[in-house]
């Protein structure tokens, strides 16, 4: 505690600044970005937009995807926004099993977004309905109405690997196999 407070008499900013470790890692991941082939650049280079829509989660699959937007792992990067507009939407994420109130927003939203459409249901209630399958307002996982491409199981999935599956996207609209 004196450390800091020794520190924001000196500087004037309260926060510490970072070990080295982290910023070697940023390095690392800059230098791997330019080692790429002139393909994957081309994928990484191409905006993708996602619509996301909630049919009924729990809330905590959303607060990961809301992580992605900072800092940490700062999907704008690679070119990923979110959008407000399904015409505009390359993606639609879905989130939760799909209950009875929503089944009919879920299919408009699909039905408005323009081709390819791409689908990746997130979390464990998208994927496989759990663990809200047997209640009166369920209707099942994503699957049962809508063409799903991608599956990303958890409970809820990591930043990491909500981030895999839209780079996965990307290497689809690019026409390549994944």
């Amino acid at each position: 505690m004196i450390k800091t407070i020794h520190y924001w008499l000196k500087t004037g900013r309260s926060i510490l600044p970072r070990e080295s470790d982290d910023i070697k890692h940023f390095q690392f991941d800059q230098e791997q970005f330019q080692e790429m082939n002139k393909a994957t650049r081309k994928a990484l280079s191409r905006s993708l937009l996602i619509r996301h829509l909630d049919t009924g989660s729990c809330n905590a699959e959303e607060a990961e995807l809301v992580a992605l937007s900072g800092p940490a792992y700062d999907i704008s990067r690679y070119g990923i926004e979110f959008t407000a507009s399904p015409r505009h939407a390359d993606v639609l994420t879905v989130t939760g099993p799909v209950t009875r109130h929503l089944k009919i927003a879920m299919e408009r939203t699909y039905t408005a977004m323009p081709s390819p459409k791409i689908v990746i249901a997130i979390g464990d209630g998208a994927c496989y309905g759990t663990p809200y399958e047997r209640t009166y307002a369920c209707l099942g996982p994503v699957d049962q109405f809508l063409p799903v491409s991608i599956y990303i199981p958890g409970d809820p999935p990591s930043p990491f690997e909500i981030l895999s599956g839209l780079l996965m996207c990307q290497d689809i609209l690019m026409g390549k196999t994944v």
